[in-house]
């Protein structure tokens, strides 16, 4: 949706700040008024790659993912990130999204001698997955599944979604300090007592995007396209979500360069599930567990 969405702002001249699409192609065209606030698909599970290879560095992975673009060019980029690291991917293979019998997948997946797991898509191939895996008691010692696990609907999965590590761009547990804007607190009390929801990062991205245009019409103190596309191009800060810059050489104008994941795990937390942040070390709000129980 962002990269046709993208096409029509540029062929007018107004400015995109894209705060959810992940797919780095479209700041590979030439692109001069598109900004992508969060961090690029191929950098979504590089903090599971680093944070397994600490647990084990001759790791097995099998590489299971939807056949749609954002989801193979971040286990594309994953799987060189993790053979560089001195890993084994032993498993490539992608589904059709639609897919919702991973039986034949799952067997596969043991069979490969893989002793960790990474991939999905979205939330109900991502979901049913890791079902499916428990249920056929794939004994994986690690699991990293995209987008599913970061949704809180994703504790009905019980027993199955307990270990199950996801990347977030954004968590609650996470304190940025910002240079303007909410504090993460004053974001998710607001955004819980307007929509009495609460906040995940999508809204945190979404609302990042808003935040960071107000700031470039500030600075630049004009809502002309051009001067608001210099002021971005300058723009080098931190909100509650995180460092925000943008790349601003022609190849890759408007990807963003500084905001960081962060790796969350599905926890106990005060005797029920939730996800902790469990990666990088400094943003941590609980240890990460490895291996998973045998179940897993």
């Amino acid at each position: 949706m962002s990269a046709p969405a993208a096409v029509v702002s540029e062929q007018y001249g107004k400015i995109m700040v894209v705060s959810g699409g992940a797919e780095e192609k479209p700041y590979q065209l030439g692109n001069k008024n598109l900004f992508m606030v969060i961090t690029s698909a191929s950098h979504y599970l590089s903090g599971a790659v680093e944070a397994l290879k600490s647990k084990n560095p001759h790791a097995k992975i099998a590489m299971v993912y939807s056949d749609d673009p954002f989801s193979k060019t971040v286990l594309t980029a994953t799987k060189q990130q993790a053979e560089a690291a001195g890993m084994q991917v032993v498993m490539d293979e992608s589904y059709a999204p639609s897919t919702t019998d991973f039986g034949p997948i799952v067997n596969k997946i043991i069979s490969s001698n893989a002793d960790a797991f990474m991939g999905g898509g979205h939330y109900s191939d991502g979901a049913t997955l890791a079902r499916q895996m428990y249920d056929q008691k794939a004994n994986m010692k690690w699991v990293s599944i995209l987008v599913a696990p970061g949704d809180d609907k994703f504790a009905e999965l019980g027993a199955a979604a307990m270990g199950v590590t996801v990347p977030s761009q954004w968590e609650v547990q996470v304190s940025y300090k910002p240079q303007f804007g909410p504090t993460t607190a004053e974001f998710a009390k607001a955004f819980q007592d307007k929509y009495n929801v609460k906040a995940d990062y999508h809204a945190a991205s979404g609302y990042t995007s808003g935040a960071v245009l107000q700031h470039a019409i500030e600075q630049a103190n004009s809502i002309e396209p051009d001067k608001v596309a210099a002021a971005l191009n300058a723009t080098d800060v931190t909100t509650f979500f995180g460092h925000i810059k943008f790349a601003t050489d022609p190849g890759h104008h408007g990807l963003q360069i500084a905001h960081e994941m962060v790796l969350a795990q599905w926890q106990k937390v005060n005797g029920k599930p939730g996800r902790q942040v469990v990666w990088p070390d400094a943003a941590k709000s609980a240890d990460l567990i490895y291996p998973l129980s045998a179940s897993q």
